[in-house]
Parts: structure tokens; sequence; C-alpha cells
């Protein structure tokens, strides 16, 4: 075979296998822009695949650089915006005012643990406005919001909850039609407001009687009672008994005020229930007698200690029982008892008297309040106070139950050793 006939098969030749590497090339390519392509679909779902992008191919590393940045670009803003929705969640978390994020559509569709306890729901996600709030003018409230694109505020009191709300309605800037709601308690700041109120008017009133009584003796002896000597005695002692109610009210006033700053240093030792119900019994035994009453004390056997200042345990007891001898009528009967209940001894007053209504309950325990609103039983106000605050100090919990006509019952508790 001639030199002539070879040729145009090794061209042939040379052809196929061109025509086998450009095949081959391009299947390459094409796997190639098909990972590619891959990569970028993952990555636009939020699949961060692991970047192996081809490389040392002219045509493709421009783009394959591209996508890496931009792969890489997206990662961390998504991880800057996961840290800011982190922060901001320990936020809402940790704010102590309900918050809802409601949709156009009147549906609530993030919450806070705050409103999830306010409103007594465990969950408000994907309720409508009007059945978490559940009172129309809080609705109302809102709805104002919702039509004027203007924020509303405004405090309203709830007496079917016993609450007091302040709702803060803010439209949302970032959804049209959506709106922020804020929500305060100002349940109790309104009752500490009350208790300041009614503290000043209480005091106010406590001075205005004596401080009266002092002003007419005095003007009495200065218009010509001093001539009369028996008169100017019998003056004289009734001024001195108003002086001893004042120096008792701010002795009892300033011995309060320094138990609840916890300037009182108390002396923990084991004490005997026992010894504290006889030791408190003896002392009010004979002003109980002196009014027809009797004080009788009931102990199961073997009690435990409990941990206590013993001299102001007494003193709590004594409040108690002074205060049971207050409101008992003659022939009525004072029962002291203490019993175990788990890690804590349990002290009990209970007295035949007229008994205490039910909504003057929650505040026997304040300072000059008394259940008696005429007043008339004498006292300072301030015995059952200084004994619950007393009792606190010690780790215990005092309370009070009572029906009227059925008498009281005054309880507190205190750790056993």
């Amino acid at each position: 075979m001639t030199i002539f006939q070879i040729v145009p098969f090794l061209f042939l030749a040379v052809t196929l296998l061109a025509l086998a590497g450009l095949g081959w090339r391009y299947r390459d390519l094409q796997r190639r822009l098909a990972n590619l392509s891959k990569i970028v679909r993952q990555t636009a779902e939020g699949d961060w695949p692991v970047l192996n992008l081809p490389e040392n191919e002219r045509r493709l590393e421009e783009l394959s650089n591209a996508v890496r940045n931009l792969a890489l670009a997206q990662q961390s803003q998504l991880a800057n915006l996961e840290d800011q929705r982190a922060r901001l969640a320990d936020v809402l978390d940790q704010m102590t005012d309900g918050v809802l994020i409601v949709d156009p559509e009147g549906q609530v569709v993030l919450t806070n643990p705050a409103a999830r306890r306010l409103f007594n729901v465990k969950n408000l996600a994907g309720r409508s406005v009007a059945e978490v709030l559940r009172h129309h003018q809080l609705v109302e409230i809102w709805q104002h919001c919702c039509e004027t694109g203007k924020a509303q505020n405004e405090s309203i009191e709830l007496p079917a909850r016993r609450q007091f709300l302040q709702l803060n309605a803010i439209p949302d800037r970032l959804i049209p039609g959506g709106s922020l709601l804020f929500v305060q308690d100002l349940t109790r700041l309104r009752r500490l407001e009350t208790v300041r109120r009614d503290f000043i008017s209480n005091l106010s009133h406590e001075l205005r009687t004596p401080l009266a009584s002092l002003k007419a003796l005095t003007e009495t002896l200065n218009e010509g009672a001093l001539e009369d000597p028996p008169a100017a005695r019998r003056f004289l002692g009734r001024m001195e008994t108003e002086v001893d109610a004042l120096t008792q009210m701010t002795n009892e006033l300033l011995e309060l005020t320094r138990i609840e700053s916890g300037q009182v240093p108390l002396d923990l030792k084991p004490v005997a229930p026992t010894r504290l119900l006889h030791s408190a019994s003896d002392r009010m035994k004979l002003q109980a007698e002196r009014v027809g009453l009797t004080i009788e004390i009931q102990l199961p056997a073997h009690l435990p200690l409990v941990l206590a200042d013993a001299p102001r345990l007494e003193q709590v007891l004594v409040n108690l029982i002074h205060n049971a001898v207050k409101f008992t009528p003659p022939g009525g009967k004072i029962n002291l008892t203490a019993e175990q209940d788990e890690r804590y001894i349990r002290f009990g007053v209970q007295d035949t008297g007229a008994g205490i209504p039910p909504e003057m309950l929650p505040r026997i325990f304040e300072r000059f309040y008394k259940a008696d609103r005429a007043r008339s039983s004498g006292g300072t106000g301030l015995g059952l106070s200084i004994a619950r605050h007393l009792v606190e100090a010690h780790g215990g919990k005092i309370w009070a139950e009572s029906q009227e006509g059925q008498g009281s019952y005054f309880y507190f508790t205190l750790p056993s050793v």
C-alpha cells in the first residue's frame, strides 16, 4: 500500500480521535455545569453544599468564583440574621410586658411568654385579637389603631379579672395593615398606689383623733379648769392617755420601718413550739380574763423544734392574741394550736368573734388597716403588719381565714429544725 493510500486512513483516524476528545470534553463540561447548577439550586434553597466548584478551567473559573462568593456572602448574611433573631427572641422572652404581633387579617402571629402569662393562654398564635384580648375596650383600641394608622395608648380596668392593663397599639411599618400590641400589667402598681393613699389617709385619721383631744383638753384647762384641781387632774390624766397612745403608735411605726428595711437582726435558735405558745398565753391571759375570755392551748405530742428568734415570735403571737381579744365578745374562747405540716410547723390563733368580711381579708395585714370601719376597737392598726413582717423575716408565711359570724383563724408557718 502506497503512502497515498495510507494518508486517508490516517486523516480519518485523527479526525475520529479529535471528535472523541471533543465529545469527552463536552461531556466533562456538561457534568461540571450540572454540578454548578446543583450547587446554585441548593444554595438558593438554603441547603449549604460543599463548594466543590470547577477550577483551572478558563471558561468556568470566573463563574465558579462568582458563585462561591455569592454563596459565602448569603451564608454570612443568613448567619447574621439568625443571630439577630436569637437576640430578639431573648429580649422578648425576658420582657415583663406582653407583646403581640398581629397580621392584617387580625390574627396573632407571634407572642412572648409575658403575653401568654398575662392572658392565661398557653398558645396565642393563630388566634384572633378579639379572642385573645377578651374585652371590648381593648379590642376597640386595636381597631382604632388599624383604622387611623396611628399609635393608640389607653389604660383599662378589668374588674372581672381584677386587673388594670395599659395597651399600646402601634401600626406595623413592615407589614401594611399589621400592628404591634404592647400590654403592661399595672395591677400591682395600682394596688401599691391604693395602699399608699390609704396609708396616708389612715395615718392622718389616727393622728387627728388624739391631737384633737389634746387640743380640746388644753383649751379647757386654759379656760379655767386649772382653777379646779380635781377637774385639772382628770384632764391631765386624759392628756397622758392620749400622749401614751401617740407614743405607742410612733414606736410601733418605727419598729415596723426597721423590720421592713431589714435593720432588726434575728437571733435564730431551735425553740420548742410549746414554749412559744405558753409564753404568749401567759402574757395575754390576764387581759383576756378581764373581758370574759378564755385562752386554750391544743398541741400534739413531740412536735419538732422551730428555728426562731423567741422574743420576736412571742411578739407575733401576742399581736395575734391581742387582735382576737379585741374582736371576740365576752364569753368567747381563743384557741392556740401548733401542728406539723411537712417541713414546717403551722401555728394557729382561732377566736369565736364576729369574723372578717371576705373583701377585707387580703388587706388586714396592711399598715393602719382596720376591719372595724368605725375604728371603735382601739389600737394602732400596726400589730398585724408587724406580725407579717416578722414571720416573713423568719422565712415563713402568714395568712387569715374567716367567715362573718363564725370567728377568724390566723395561721403562720415556721421552718422546723
